[in-house]
């Protein structure tokens, strides 16, 4: 559906390369707004719902190790997919609404369908709102499954779309109640549906590294994981993401208390902040070489990926926290409670006005 809106308008692709390649910030702009939207964008691309997601529907599918290949090839695929529709929809939309008064006020993906019919064509509209009904519809049944998945999981009951209803009452009662509670919601008249959007996306990018930082505690846990543990480069990737999602969140912070912050004060915390990060980064990649010589025996159960399984949870042995980690753990709570009020903050300044 996008692709042909893309086509349709036919923005610049010369400049949708250049500001993909060279970002900016928009003339005119609150650093603390555009700051908002950047996390939000951030929070949807990659949600922690996601990761809960993943995970519970590998189970449920009944996947095992041996299709592991199968199951990447379906998720880069999927990640392919989404990258290139959402980059048709900005640059078709930006064409679009240049020049208009729409352009920069944003109010919700209704707003964008109606100025794409009163700009473009009327099936350009149409094309426009099929693609987000569409998307709604996977988005509400795949963010309801994936709450019901973790809350069933963590109050222990049968959670499994392979169950029955009446052997898995609980599960599926959140899961229906959660697509109620949205549909209700959107029907409501008067609610801000694109600063409701807008403010939720932007907490999930605040709350995406703590959920990474748990997934990463995960992924490295050996007697959980076995051989599949995260090689180095995946913890390096992992490490990069929480670092970028936290230096984000410092910026809406700092432009939130310090409304006439400009570009190159940012440009100087993102750069101190990189400063940083690379500096932890390669003390942590020394004593993990450090700490490799000295432990490089591996089971010879971990030699059969394919058929290796994770013992029963009743078998595991609760994990030791060092210092380290328990200091860790108390300043990421920390920086979650102090982003979470800012981000309100933000959201509830932007409704206002």
């Amino acid at each position: 559906m996008l692709v042909p809106i893309y086509l349709m308008v036919h923005p610049p692709a010369g400049q949708m390369v250049h500001n993909f390649v060279v970002p900016g910030f928009p003339h005119g702009a609150q650093v603390s707004t555009v700051m908002l939207l950047i996390i939000g964008i951030v929070g949807t691309t990659v949600a922690p719902w996601q990761l809960f997601f993943q995970q519970s529907y590998v189970i449920d599918k009944r996947i095992t190790p041996r299709f592991i290949n199968y199951e990447r090839a379906d998720l880069w695929i999927g990640i392919g997919i989404v990258v290139v529709g959402a980059a048709a929809m900005f640059g078709f939309s930006a064409a679009v609404f240049a020049g208009h008064p729409q352009f920069g006020n944003f109010t919700d993906a209704a707003g964008v369908a109606a100025g794409l019919g009163k700009y473009v064509s009327h099936l350009a509209g149409v094309l426009f709102a099929i693609a987000l009904l569409d998307a709604s519809i996977i988005g509400a049944s795949a963010v309801g499954l994936a709450t019901a998945y973790a809350s069933s999981d963590v109050l222990g009951v049968s959670h499994s779309l392979h169950r029955p209803v009446t052997k898995a009452k609980g599960f599926y009662a959140c899961y229906a109640g959660l697509i109620v509670l949205a549909g209700a919601l959107v029907l409501l008249p008067g609610v801000p549906l694109g600063l409701l959007t807008e403010g939720v996306q932007t907490l999930a990018g605040v709350l995406l590294p703590s959920a990474v930082v748990f997934l990463l505690l995960l992924c490295n846990d050996k007697a959980v994981l076995g051989p599949w543990v995260n090689g180095r480069k995946l913890n390096v990737a992992s490490a990069a993401l929480v670092w970028v999602l936290v230096l984000l969140s410092v910026i809406l912070t700092t432009s939130v208390l310090f409304p006439a912050i400009t570009g190159p004060q940012i440009e100087a915390v993102l750069a101190a902040g990189t400063a940083v990060g690379l500096a932890v980064g390669l003390f942590v990649w020394v004593g993990s070489r450090r700490n490799a010589r000295r432990t490089l025996t591996v089971p010879i159960e971990w030699d059969k990926r394919d058929t290796w399984r994770m013992p029963p949870l009743h078998l595991l042995g609760k994990p030791a926290l060092s210092t380290q980690r328990k200091v860790g753990l108390i300043v990421l709570r920390g920086y979650l409670l102090v982003a979470f009020i800012l981000v309100v903050v933000k959201v509830v300044e932007v409704a206002v006005k």
